[in-house]
């Protein structure tokens, strides 16, 4: 919470700040640099939606993050944890900027559906809205505007209207901002940025000025000089002035005269006047009877040019608006304070001291919660982020360490927010709380606790964030590279690492897993190093102890002759899981970097996490390669050579699970000619894998037998029945004779072939099919007579070929069948591959995929 709202200083390239150069001054107007060109577009955004915040989003320079560039209406410290997110990353900013589409999400209940690791991080009320931002068409960023989700919901279909002129005002900008030509100055510009964000104030309404004048008043001969700003205050005309106290004093009220006359006396004794208040006649209204109107004297007492005369020097300052305020609140029962957006204290009337125990001066410009001991619970610094964030009222019940019990409310804008506080009952259920001896919490209704007896030590919620966001991702990481992946995209975007290196001890040596940012070549001579060896990464480990480098100074006084890169900071972290050592990781910083304590803590927890997470991958690779082997052992190794057909499979495991599954085909020469097998076990284990095997052995001996098609699906099905392996499966069964092209088929609930004529067309066959197999021990297979022609080819398939998330499986076929038809038939590998190729380069694949081309000459 110690961010200071950053203030453009000086020329700007889009990769960072200058630290350096040019005339530092900022020009109005200028939209030479990123921030520039998109403070008005952001602030028209936030407006046009009816929001209270905004962001702009920008890539970094190596392109794996988005890194937060503008904030305007939320303070920039509470989304610290957010100035840089992984593009690949399961989060609304990265998804837009990825898909290239607007986002809306309504509410806190949409954000935790769809993004359940954002809303760990952020777990307030408020809507948001995500349109990526462009340049010159390419998508650059991301436009995030904040909503409260308590204003009149707002339709979807009305969320890009809205953003769009913004839009297309930032896409103009940043277009310019990239077409400025070499040699003017300001150098070419490429659309990227890798600095801290720069906090933009959103506009206020207008308020009165504060007026101030200026006077001179010779204390020996009560003579006094005054200038028109003055002269308007005391309600004096120019020429009715006379220069005198005596014209000073007519205006000033009978009952503050004393208050004007002191100043004399303070000017004299203590050679300065500080804030005298009286009252001034106020005839501007024009009623028979004058108000009156507060004014404030300040000045010092300097000597004239003879060194004998006394004069003060002064200033009349209009205090009608702000000191009448102050005197209001400080004649109200309850304590009142004021937080600016970034939660110091601003203000604090008496009663507020009383309440809380602790001076105003003290307090302002300071956090509350780390000046008050008893406020420092993680919890009271949360309720201000929900007020800030939500933009709603939040209240609370807090005990005093006295005993007593408060209440606060506060009651927030986009520029701070004002609070409420006074004495209250305690809550039900407190005195069983309080014998339970609970720590300190917030209480929002019903139930709070006791503080402790002596001071909690301040958490902060970035740290704490970073910990849990971590052990949500690694959940879902099932593999190493899973695993090395995960920690990869986390620790580097949101430590601002820029090198990372991942280490796994084996046979008492150290093997790399995973490196990024590192030079070509840079970790070659540290492979398979002993645990004797003398570098850091090692010590690391045999000492499970975390060892953190501040400059390169620092390793290089630690670690003699240790080979250096352009790194300037770094940390060594071991890998300890279950009690045992598992590897080391280690991070590089490319500026000099101070660890604070929160941030020791926090790395050290999080390789934790990456050491449970990897000893967990490691022993699910281990028993997926065995799984794997006995998959690859059931599949045919090569298809038989049959005079007249040309055959190919592809077999794809799926991504989910063991990786492994029930998918299988086969090609079995029998005496009427060929048989053409394709099925599908259902679930993705050894179990699936191992019915599969029965299944393809059962199919392959009653072919072998010649028995016809029906007969053979027949006894197919009755035959997993009596496994009782409690799984059905699917199957397709071709006997083709390859001398006339004529053909038998049988479908048992298996997704229909695919038939590609001699001319390119190509078409579903529609078979006649039964139920599943294992479901009904009696069923029926009915047989659907074809014939070939010369240059055709038949696709058998399984439903993970033609079945995606969100669409239907006739949409699937339809596209398998154009491609089928699209794709020349030259070479049957070649169309097989063709086939294949969307789910193969598929990151996910929920469904094992299984092939099966014939082509018939």
């Amino acid at each position: 919470m110690d961010e200071s709202a950053a203030v453009p200083d000086g020329p700007r390239s889009p990769g960072g700040r200058s630290r350096g150069g040019g005339d530092g001054r900022v020009r109005t107007g200028d939209t030479g640099r990123i921030e520039d060109a998109l403070t008005a577009p952001l602030i028209e955004a936030v407006r046009d939606l009816g929001g209270y915040g905004g962001l702009v989003y920008l890539r970094s320079r190596d392109r794996r993050s988005l890194v937060l560039a503008l904030v305007t209406g939320v303070p920039r410290s509470l989304l610290r944890t957010w100035w840089r997110v992984p593009v690949g990353g399961a989060l609304p900013m990265a998804e837009a900027y990825r898909r290239d589409e607007t986002l809306w999400l309504p509410d806190e209940r949409a954000t935790m559906v769809r993004f359940p690791h954002f809303t760990a991080g952020l777990p307030y009320s408020f809507g948001s809205a995500y349109r990526p931002v462009r340049a010159a068409g390419e998508v650059v960023g991301v436009l995030v505007v904040l909503r409260s989700a308590a204003r009149s919901p707002l339709d979807t279909d009305a969320v890009e209207p809205a953003l769009r002129p913004a839009g297309q005002v930032m896409e103009e900008r940043l277009t310019r901002l990239t077409a400025v030509p070499p040699g003017t100055g300001s150098g070419a510009y490429r659309i990227e940025y890798d600095d801290e964000p720069v906090g933009v104030r959103l506009p206020t309404p207008a308020v009165q000025p504060v007026r101030v004048g200026l006077i001179d008043w010779d204390l020996d001969t009560d003579r006094c000089t005054a200038d028109d700003e003055s002269l308007a205050l005391l309600g004096i005309g120019r020429a009715d002035f006379g220069g005198t106290m005596a014209d000073i004093e007519a205006r000033v009220s009978p009952d503050d005269l004393h208050e004007l006359r002191a100043s004399r006396h303070d000017a004299l004794t203590l050679g300065r006047v500080r804030c005298r208040h009286f009252r001034v006649r106020d005839d501007s209204a024009g009623d028979e009877e004058a108000g009156y109107r507060p004014v404030e004297l300040w000045g010092h007492l300097v000597r004239g040019g003879t060194g004998s005369d006394r004069i003060l020097v002064g200033a009349l300052v209009d205090a009608g608006s702000g000191f009448t305020a102050a005197e209001a609140a400080e004649r109200l029962p309850d304590g009142l304070f004021s937080l600016d957006q970034d939660g110091r204290l601003t203000y604090a009337n008496r009663r507020c001291e009383e309440l809380l125990g602790g001076g105003r001066e003290a307090l302002l410009g300071r956090y509350p919660w780390e000046v008050i001991t008893w406020l420092r619970d993680p919890a009271y610094e949360d309720r201000y982020r929900a007020a800030m964030l939500s933009q709603e009222q939040v209240s609370f019940l807090v005990r005093h360490p006295a005993g007593n019990w408060l209440s606060f409310v506060l009651y927030p804008d986009v520029h701070g927010l004002t609070g409420r506080v006074h004495p209250t009952g305690p809550p039900t259920g407190a005195e069983a709380v309080r014998e339970a001896g609970s720590a300190a919490g917030a209480v929002p209704e019903a139930a709070a606790a006791a503080p402790p007896p002596g001071p909690v030590a301040a958490a902060r919620a970035g740290a704490l964030y970073h910990v849990v966001q971590m052990a949500s991702v690694l959940t879902q990481a099932v593999t190493v590279e899973d695993v090395c992946r995960a920690v990869s995209e986390q620790l580097l975007p949101a430590f601002g690492v820029r090198e990372l290196a991942l280490y796994t001890v084996r046979e008492g040596r150290m093997y790399l897993l995973w490196e990024s940012g590192y030079p070509e070549g840079f970790l070659a001579p540290f492979e398979g190093v002993t645990l004797d060896t003398q570098l850091p990464g090692v010590h690391a480990l045999t000492t499970r102890l975390p060892l953190f480098f501040e400059s390169p100074e620092d390793l290089s006084l630690a670690y003699p002759g240790i080979t250096l890169d352009r790194m300037s900071a770094w940390s060594f972290l071991p890998l300890i899981a279950s009690g045992h050592p598992v590897g080391s990781c280690i991070l590089g910083w490319d500026t000099p970097h101070r660890f604070t304590a929160e941030e020791r803590s926090a790395l050290t927890a999080l390789s934790g996490l990456a050491a449970q997470a990897l000893e967990r991958a490691r022993l699910y690779d281990a028993e997926s390669a065995v799984a794997r082997g006995l998959q690859e052992g059931l599949l045919p190794h090569r298809l038989p050579a049959v005079e007249g057909l040309r055959t190919t499979g592809r077999y794809l495991p799926g991504t989910q699970g063991m990786a492994i599954g029930g998918d299988w085909y086969d090609v079995i020469t029998t005496g009427r000619g060929v048989a053409l097998v394709i099925g599908d076990v259902e679930g993705h284990s050894v179990g699936a894998a191992a019915v599969m095997g029965q299944l393809r052995s059962a199919v392959h001996a009653f072919a072998a037998s010649e028995r016809p098609p029906q007969e053979v699906i027949t006894h197919t099905n009755r035959h997993l029945a009596e496994l009782e392996a409690d799984v059905c499966a699917t199957c397709c069964y071709i006997e083709l004779d390859p001398r006339t092209g004529r053909a038998f088929a049988v479908r048992a609930g298996h997704p229909p072939p695919l038939l590609r004529h001699p001319d390119g067309h190509a078409e579903t066959l529609d078979l006649v099919g039964g139920v599943m197999l294992g479901v009904q021990t009696d069923a029926v297979y009915p047989v659907t007579a074809l014939t070939l022609a010369p240059g055709s080819v038949l696709a058998l398939y399984t439903d993970g070929l033609v079945e995606q998330p969100g669409s239907d499986i006739e949409t699937g076929i339809e596209e398998v069948r154009r491609c089928l038809a699209d794709t020349p038939a030259d070479s049957v590998d070649h169309l097989a591959d063709r086939l294949v190729r969307t789910a193969r380069r598929a990151r996910e694949r929920p469904d094992d995929v299984a092939l099966l081309l014939t082509a018939y000459r």
